[in-house]
Formats: structure tokens, C-alpha cells, sequence
């Protein structure tokens, strides 16, 4: 039978504002929801009933079936089930790089440089003579072709390598990051959420990595009761576990990782907001989470100071502000000659930007 269906007619525009609208929340809960795609769609439910996000235009199940469309979720043909695709981690990853570096602006194709000169991808204006072992690409082929001319006429000509000039580059350098995340049991402890925003440091941290430093290299490490490494895909969903702080551990794991990197320039960032408090001893752990205890902190200035011998800085992002917690790291970064910053929530992320634009502009030797 032929014919026409007809519906109601829906603007585009209204269609994809209320997409993005939703999608947004949507993000947001995911990383709550460690990407419990069936949770996060109940508390945005739960929230367009309260405030009424949808309207008779664009409703939820027309989110929901957009997320499908779109390629954001994924159903299981067995049990129906969702889960997050690709997409949705990198939107994630690039939502955090706009919230907490909203400063950046797009830039080249990611060489860090440096105050000097040599093989690199961006000429200056800096002129010298040829010198054994330059490259052909270096030779500037119009001043060459002008001293030639200067130095022997135009009618007999010829090119000789006292002719041959070459132009500067801008020397480009790379440096090795491994980013450390304390997931202990105090991230959450006593009601404040401290490790969304410090999830959210670390995907903005690997998002800028990997769109304006290319040929760095950035490994993640998480560490509680001992330290394990976790891919970029896994940090938004990342949890925080019933553990203790084995700070020993993961810079060990980090140092290792370090250590098979060939750049010259490495570097460790902690983000943490206690002291540590635990040690593994053999199949057991050694605990205490009460005050300082000299064992569990001597160890771990003994690997600060390890780092310090193989010149690999560690910056520490120490999100609490205890007196006895700054004496340790006021100790700890004195023992690598390293960094520390004290910062609230918010604070954080700019904190990280910082310091990570200022390494990136400092001459390394």
C-alpha cells in the first residue's frame, strides 16, 4: 500500500541543542557512575524529572536512541546491555581538557622548545655556513645559489661548498611522563569526592598529550595498596578501592617505566591527598595510618632520593591541607629537589597546567 506516515515535525537545530545538552549531564555521570552507562541514564531520568531537561520536542528516549545512533553506546546483542565506546572516552577526555585547560589554544604538531638551536621542524632566522654533517634539507638553497654568484660571477658559475649556507632550526625536544593517581581509600573519605577532579586532571593531562605533544610519551600508574599500570581508556572509570597508600610502590613502578624510556627528559606527577601509610613486606603489607611513622616515610624519601640520582623530578599535587601533611611533602620534595603544590579542588587542575607549560618552555640540558 502506498502512502505517507506523518509525525511531528521537529526543528534540527532544537534536536541537536538538546542532544548536546543531554550528552554533557550524560559525560558527567558517566565518570560518577565509573561508566555504568544503565546508572548514569537513571540519574539523568532522574534529573529531567526534577528539572524537566526534555520537552515533548526531544525526549529521553530519543537521547537515548541518538547515543546509539551517534555511536557513543554500545549494546550487547546477549543480555542488552550498555557500555561506553570509544568515542565516548575520547569526548570525555576532551571535556576535561576544556574544563581544566581552557586556556590552550591549538597549537603546532607538539616539539617542546627549547633555547636553542639545531635539528628540529621550524626554521628561524639564523644563518651559518655549511659544516660537515649537516643534512641536505638544512641547506638554504637561495642565499647558496647568491654567495655563488657573489663569490664567482654569473657567466662561469658554479657552487662550491664554501658557497653553501644553512638556516637554523629550532632545536625540538621530548620528554617521558608518568602520571601517578592515589586511588586510597581517603580520595572519598568523609564525604568529599576527591578523585572526579582528579581523574578529570588526568584525562586533560593525556588529552594534551596527545593532541599538541605527540611525540611525548605519557604512562598513567595508580596506586593504593601496591601500584599497577591503566591505560587512557580506563581513567574515566577509574575507582577508588579499600586501600591504604603505598606512595613507595608507585614510585618504584614509576622509575622502572622511566628507566626503558630513551628520552633524556623524565619527569613524575603525583596527584595524592595523604601521607603514605603503607609498605609491602613480603606476602603481607606493613600499615599504619596514624601520624607519620618513620619506617613507611624513610623508605619513601629513599626512593625520592633515587629519583633525584637519575635527575627525574617529581611534582607532587598534594590536594589537602593538614600542617603534618605539608611537612612531609616540604620534606619529601626537598629530598628530590622537586616540586610541590597545595591546592584545593578547584585549584588543581591549573596548578597541574602550570607547571606542566613551564617544563615544557625550560631549557634542558
Amino acid at each position: 500500500m502506498i502512502g505517507h506516515l506523518f509525525s511531528k515535525y521537529i526543528p534540527k537545530a532544537a534536536e541537536e541543542k538538546g542532544f548536546e545538552q543531554l550528552l554533557n549531564l550524560f559525560l558527567q555521570l558517566l565518570q560518577y557512575t565509573n561508566g555504568d552507562v544503565a546508572e548514569a541514564l537513571d540519574w539523568l531520568n532522574q534529573l529531567d524529572l526534577q528539572h524537566k531537561l526534555t520537552n515533548n520536542a526531544y525526549g529521553m528516549g530519543n537521547f537515548i536512541q541518538d547515543l546509539k545512533d551517534k555511536g557513543y553506546i554500545q549494546e550487547n546483542p546477549v543480555d542488552a546491555t550498555f557500555t561506553p565506546s570509544a568515542k565516548t572516552n575520547q569526548s570525555i577526555r576532551k571535556n576535561s581538557l576544556d574544563e581544566v585547560f581552557g586556556k590552550l589554544k591549538k597549537g603546532g604538531k607538539g616539539n617542546h622548545s627549547v633555547q636553542k638551536s639545531g635539528q628540529g621542524d621550524e626554521q628561524n632566522s639564523d644563518m651559518r655556513p655549511f659544516a660537515f654533517g649537516d643534512s641536505l634539507d638544512q641547506i638554504d638553497l637561495n642565499s647558496s645559489i647568491r654567495n655563488a654568484q657573489i663569490n664567482h660571477g654569473i657567466v662561469d658559475f658554479k657552487l662550491t661548498e664554501e658557497d653553501l649556507c644553512v638556516r637554523e632550526r629550532d632545536f625540538k625536544t621530548q620528554t617521558s611522563t608518568v602520571l601517578m593517581i592515589d586511588i586510597s581509600h581517603s580520595m572519598i573519605l568523609y564525604g568529599e569526592d576527591r578523585i572526579t577532579p582528579a581523574k578529570k586532571v588526568a584525562m586533560a593531562l593525556a588529552e594534551l598529550i596527545k593532541t599538541r605533544y605527540p611525540k611525548d610519551t605519557l604512562d598513567i600508574i595508580v596506586f593504593g595498596n601496591d601500584a599497577w599500570p591503566i591505560e587512557i581508556k580506563d581513567l574515566p572509570f577509574l575507582q577508588v578501592g579499600p586501600y591504604h597508600t603505598n606512595t613507595y610502590a608507585g614510585l618504584e613502578l614509576a622509575l622502572d617505566i622511566l628507566r626503558k624510556k630513551r628520552n633524556p627528559n623524565k619527569q613524575i606527577f603525583m596527584i595524592t591527598d595523604g601521607k603514605p601509610t603503607c609498605l609491602k613486606e613480603g606476602n603481607g603489607y606493613y600499615q599504619n595510618s596514624f601520624g607519620l611513622d618513620r619506617k613507611v616515610i624513610n623508605k619513601t624519601l629513599n626512593m625520592a632520593a633515587q629519583a633525584r640520582r637519575v635527575n627525574i623530578p617529581i611534582t607532587t599535587f598534594m590536594i589537602a591541607s593538614d600542617p603534618y601533611l605539608q611537612q612531609f611533602v616540604q620534606e619529601f620534595t626537598e629530598t628530590n629537589k622537586g616540586k610541590a603544590y597545595y591546592s584545593n579542588l578547584n585549584g588543581l587542575g591549573d596548578f597541574v597546567f602550570e607547571d606542566f607549560e613551564k617544563n615544557r618552555k625550560k631549557k634542558l640540558r
